[in-house]
């Protein structure tokens, strides 16, 4: 079975088409159709990303606020995870040197 190739844009291009987005006064829809983007994708960037204008006149694209806090919550959900798992050895192996004492 072929394995499915997904698109990639980079930083930059999302950056523009998020601009154009916020400049121009046109749908999502119309300007995901004249750059080729799959539909719904420029609002999903707008989710997840925030354009930020640097003082001296840059503009950078961040996480937004909700991505963020997304990673942070999946970050917390593996070192829960882990202390979880590293809790229930530490059970079986106290469950298993008392059996040990007389």
């Amino acid at each position: 079975m072929k394995e499915r190739q997904y698109r990639t844009y980079t930083k930059e291009f999302k950056l523009e088409a998020l601009e154009l987005l916020r400049t121009s006064g046109k749908s999502a829809a119309q300007i995901e159709r004249e750059l080729g983007i799959t539909t719904g994708m420029l609002l999903k960037w707008r989710d997840r990303y925030q354009v930020k204008e640097r003082g001296n006149g840059t503009i950078e694209l961040t996480p937004s606020d909700l991505a963020e806090a997304q990673a942070e919550i999946g970050r917390l959900r593996r070192r829960l995870t882990i202390a979880e798992q590293e809790r229930d050895i530490l059970k079986k192996a106290m469950s298993i040197f008392s059996k040990l004492e007389p």
